[in-house]
């Protein structure tokens, strides 16, 4: 029999009204209390790690989770935490970067709707990811609406629906209907013992360019942080011509600030290379993302950020894929 520990840390799922709304209350043993566990092929503990908002997780609470985890790694075959959804993919990108080479499962779920109430999915949520924590696999997943996700490619893309999140860029690990588990992709085994680094710099900021961005912006940046990410158009370019932001990009580049080049689209990543407004960027000495997501890219730089100061170790670590968060680049042509 399997054992899982099941790590509660607030969010819908825990929800109660409150005459300010909804707030989470629920213990980690109230939740579980609505899971019916008997018959079941695993035993269940369950402890409460905290018991707030998403929306308020910070990267000290993902060290936090990571650290749970860690402590409690040999005595458990597998893993669930629960969370609010609004930044559960950064939680599980950033347990990705600080928990590598796991050899069991570590699931996070949640629920759009209080575990409490009537039409909830929290029940459906949290039986899916306790029989998927029972798997032989290993590694960071979400787990949501019958659909399992690595955890460094979840993105949640609706407000209300019971289908809150997609795989970006990468297969679905695997459906789960009735207990039932259909696997779409075959996973990686790890290699190496289990490395816990949860060092984290969480001196990012994340800028999502428009028509219209003042350079001045990049003044700003530069005293309050040690990275920024900028979410740019199309396959990465930005602007050179009216506005122009790349000399103030190269000062921050040149002052040891470490500049990331993401794409605003969610789908296929960065390609520098393929037009002017790219490879001018390029010029620099930026940090490539490739078809990562802002949700795995925002920890990924907070957890190299923390192990060195080193702009091209932080650039080799950004543009090594982790935990598969990136697909190698592949050769493409266009005929002119």
């Amino acid at each position: 029999m399997k054992k899982i520990l099941l790590l509660a840390t607030g969010g819908t799922i825990a929800s109660v009204p409150s005459e300010e709304g909804l707030t989470p209350k629920l213990t980690a043993k109230e939740l579980t209390s609505y899971i019916t566990i008997e018959n079941q092929p695993y035993h269940l503990d369950s402890q409460i790690l905290m018991n707030i908002d998403s929306t308020n997780m910070q990267p000290e609470h993902w060290r936090d989770i990571a650290e749970a985890i860690y402590e409690q790694y040999d005595r458990y075959d597998g893993f669930v935490v629960t969370h609010g959804t609004d930044t559960m993919a950064y939680t599980a990108a950033a347990l990705s970067y600080m928990l590598q080479n796991v050899n069991k499962p570590i699931v996070l779920t949640g629920s759009q709707v209080p575990i409490g109430f009537p039409k909830t999915d929290a029940k459906k949520n949290i039986r899916d990811a306790l029989r998927f924590a029972c798997e032989d696999v290993s590694g960071v997943f979400v787990v949501f609406d019958g659909r399992v996700i690595l955890g460094t490619r979840a993105v949640k893309m609706r407000t209300k629906s019971y289908d809150a999140f997609e795989s970006i860029n990468h297969p679905y690990v695997a459906y789960i209907h009735h207990d039932r588990i259909n696997y779409q992709y075959e996973l990686p085994k790890p290699s190496g013992e289990l490395q816990f680094d949860p060092s984290l710099c969480p001196d990012v900021f994340l800028l999502k360019l428009h028509p219209g961005t003042k350079p001045e912006i990049f003044d700003y940046i530069r005293h309050l942080y040690r990275g920024v990410i900028i979410e740019s158009f199309g396959s990465g370019g930005v602007p050179f011509q009216g506005r122009n932001l790349l000399p103030k990009m190269k000062e921050l580049i040149d002052d040891g600030m470490a500049v990331v080049i993401t794409t605003q689209c969610l789908e296929e990543g960065e390609d520098l290379t393929l037009y002017e407004v790219g490879r001018k960027v390029a010029q620099n000495t930026v940090i490539l993302s490739g078809d990562m997501n802002t949700e795995a890219i925002v920890p990924k730089l907070m957890w190299a950020l923390g192990k060195t100061s080193n702009l091209m170790e932080i650039k080799n670590m950004m543009e090594t894929p982790i935990a598969n968060d990136m697909t190698k680049k592949h050769e493409e042509s266009w005929d002119a």
